[in-house]
């Protein structure tokens, strides 16, 4: 039974389908039929059973008739008019009570034994039984002809019943085979209609595992069905891996390429310590001092990196105080840059942003850090909030070295530098921008910066609210 079961589960779905539909199809029909054929069976038998007791009536009443001179020998002479009311299969036979038969008409079936003269046989007495090797219908009925009275044996075969059953259960059966041929030839092209995306789903799945994501091929199935679903589920998850193995491939190819200076760094002020810095305090200091500035712009790095490669959902009941996060902010760089400067302005009823704090807080760190490292004076963070019915908005303006016009549109992009020459001593990884534009996507928050040379530099963030 095991091995019956496995095998089955091992053929094709396609195979499974036609096998099942085809089985379906079979035990239905073969109940249907066997339904039908026995209904149709009782009712025959019936409708046999009442023809038998008409032809006894018709009989009967032909007999009381005559009239009450009438004899035997001259219902013997002039038997024609009763054939008339026989069919050419029924037989009737007259017998005297001593079991001597008398009258015999359509000598068709032999005579069946008499029953036993203890009921009522007045009345019809019908039975169904074998006569010889026929099966019967066989009437007993005591009647009144002239002055004899006597027993009448009426014989109904049921050879035609039985050839119309024969027809009926060929009929069914020829029906039934033609019903199954037909309904597994439909299966079998349903089969292939339906499977057919499943076979290109598989067949795309095996050219992507050998030849990557560039080999999906198109699928030409646009039913809105579970099929499509599934059509639709598998270019999403398709889309989904290639995202995050471009995020793998680029979070690799950029730790490799920024990782590898400040690695260059940390080697030679290692080699340097190794031949002179042992006998050499100051030397020793400055490689050591370099190196762990290195490692320390290697860590931040490192972090920044990982925050770009994750992709993690966004949390739809997030809210955050915007104030509270600014405030918490200003209090981390003012640890750090004692010589900031923080303005605030306050415009509207405070509203809660739709964001985590932990986001928003990394938003304005990245913003505020940028506007006060790359800066040539004083540093001065000018913070403006207004709360609107759509939105609030967060203004934060520095007095830095400012970006060019040329400049803007590529500011968020990894690693973008604006000036090597100006920015190259700061020490920042340039992920930070890249960072802030992948999160304001998820959260949805619209940027605008407006920048001028020497003068400044302001983003405009508009938080949805919560």
């Amino acid at each position: 039974m095991k091995k019956v079961k496995q095998t089955i589960l091992n053929l094709s779905l396609k195979t499974k389908w036609i096998l099942t539909v085809g089985a379906t199809i079979f035990i239905s029909y073969a109940i249907i039929s066997i339904v039908l054929f026995i209904a149709l069976q009782t009712w025959l038998l019936h409708n046999e059973e009442k023809n038998a007791m008409r032809t006894v009536d018709d009989i009967t009443s032909f007999f009381e008739s005559q009239s009450s001179a009438v004899t035997i020998q001259q219902l013997q002479n002039n038997t024609a008019l009763m054939k008339a009311i026989l069919n050419q299969e029924q037989t009737v036979r007259i017998f005297n009570f001593d079991g001597v038969e008398v009258i015999r008409i359509n000598d068709v079936m032999h005579a069946a034994p008499l029953p036993q003269m203890t009921g009522d046989y007045f009345s019809p007495i019908i039975k169904q039984q074998k006569v010889e090797t026929t099966d019967a219908f066989v009437v007993h009925k005591i009647v009144q002809i002239g002055p004899f009275q006597g027993m009448m044996q009426m014989i109904h075969p049921l050879t035609t019943f039985h050839a119309m059953l024969k027809y009926i259960l060929t009929t069914i059966i020829i029906v039934g085979l033609g019903a199954l041929l037909f309904s597994v030839s439909i299966s079998y092209y349903l089969a292939n209609f339906l499977i057919k995306p499943l076979v290109q789903l598989r067949d795309a799945m095996i050219d992507v595992r050998k030849r990557g994501f560039s080999a999906q091929p198109p699928f030409n199935y646009r039913a809105d069905d579970e099929i499509g679903d599934l059509l639709t589920m598998y270019r999403s998850m398709m889309n989904e891996l290639e995202i995050s193995f471009t995020r793998q491939q680029q979070f690799v190819a950029d730790a490799s390429h920024e990782l590898r200076t400040p690695i260059q760094v940390i080697e030679g002020h290692l080699s340097l310590i190794k031949r002179w810095g042992k006998d050499d305090p100051e030397v020793l200091a400055e490689a050591l001092d370099t190196s762990l500035e290195e490692i320390v712009r290697m860590k931040k790095m490192i972090e920044e990196l990982l925050q770009l490669a994750r992709r993690e959902e966004v949390d739809g009941h997030a809210i955050a105080d915007v104030e509270l996060v600014l405030k918490n902010v200003e209090r981390e760089l003012v640890q750090l840059y004692p010589n900031v400067q923080f303005e605030y302005d306050v415009i509207g009823q405070k509203e809660l942003a739709s964001i985590t704090e932990q986001a928003a807080g990394q938003i304005f760190r990245n913003i505020i850090s940028n506007g006060i490292r790359y800066n040539e004076q004083e540093p001065t963070i000018q913070l403006s909030i207004q709360y609107t019915k759509l939105a609030i908005i967060v203004t934060i303006s520095d007095n830095g070295i400012g970006i060019s016009e040329k400049h803007l549109p590529f500011i968020f992009d990894r690693f973008y530098r604006v000036d090597e020459a100006r920015t190259n001593h700061i020490g920042g990884t340039g992920l930070g921008l890249s960072i802030l534009k992948m999160l304001a996507e998820k959260y949805r928050i619209e940027i605008n910066v407006k920048s001028s040379v020497d003068k400044g530099t302001s983003f405009i963030l508009n938080f949805p609210l919560n």
